[in-house]
């Protein structure tokens, strides 16, 4: 199962963590998409920065 991932809040002024985490998922600017496998790794990624995403399971 894959999962849609948005950035919706920007990166400017958080943890350098959130940063590297939000670049490691291939999310740069606000608005962006990408598509990812759902498993334990990325959905620990997304628990890491939920403030600053949207998720939706595809």
């Amino acid at each position: 199962m894959k999962v849609k991932i948005t950035l919706t809040r920007s990166l400017i002024g958080r943890k350098f963590d959130q940063v590297r985490t939000a670049h490691a998922l291939g999310l740069r600017k606000i608005n962006q998409v990408v598509e990812h496998e759902k498993n334990d790794a990325i959905l620990g990624m997304i628990n890491k920065i939920s403030h600053l995403i949207k998720v939706e399971e595809l």
